[in-house]
C-alpha cells in the first residue's frame, strides 16, 4: 500500500477514507488506533497520528476519551460529496474544456459516453460467453 514519493500521513488518512467510503468501516464504528495502524503498515505512530489527526480536523474521525477515535456520524458522505467534486475537476472540466473546442454539446458528450459504455459493458458480456463457450 505504501507509494513512494507521497506522504505516509496522507496514505494513511486516505486509507481509513477509503474503508468509510466502502462501508468497511460504517459510521459510529472504532477506527483502527494509531499503534494499530503503525504496527500494520510498519511506520513510526507519530506518522499514523499525523493522518489521523487529518481526519480529526476534517470532521471525519472523533475521539471518545479514554475510549479511541471513532467515525463521526455523516463522515461518509462529507467524503463522497469531496471526492465527486474532485473527480469533477479531474476529469469532467478538462472533459468539457475539450469537447468545446472540437464542437462537442452536452448532448453529444452523453451519447459518445453512453456509446463508450456499451463498448465496455458489452465486451465484458462477450468474454463472458467465450468462457462459457470454452468450458462445454
Amino acid at each position: 500500500m505504501i507509494e513512494e514519493g507521497r506522504a505516509l500521513f496522507l496514505q494513511i488518512a486516505e486509507s481509513v477514507e477509503d474503508s468509510i467510503v466502502d462501508g468497511s468501516l460504517p459510521e459510529e464504528a472504532k477506527a483502527p488506533s494509531t499503534n494499530e495502524l503503525a504496527a500494520f503498515y510498519r511506520i513510526n505512530p507519530a506518522t499514523a497520528a499525523k493522518g489521523i489527526a487529518m481526519l480529526t480536523d476534517k470532521g471525519v474521525l472523533y475521539k471518545r476519551r479514554g475510549i479511541g477515535m471513532f467515525v463521526a456520524a455523516g463522515a461518509r458522505e462529507l467524503l463522497l460529496t469531496e471526492r465527486r467534486t474532485a473527480f469533477a475537476a479531474r476529469y469532467l472540466d478538462p472533459l468539457l474544456a475539450e469537447a468545446r473546442k472540437i464542437g462537442l454539446d452536452a448532448d453529444d458528450l452523453g451519447r459518445l459516453l453512453a456509446e463508450r459504455a456499451s463498448r465496455l459493458d458489452g465486451s465484458a458480456t462477450d468474454a463472458a460467453t467465450l468462457t462459457e463457450g470454452t468450458a462445454r
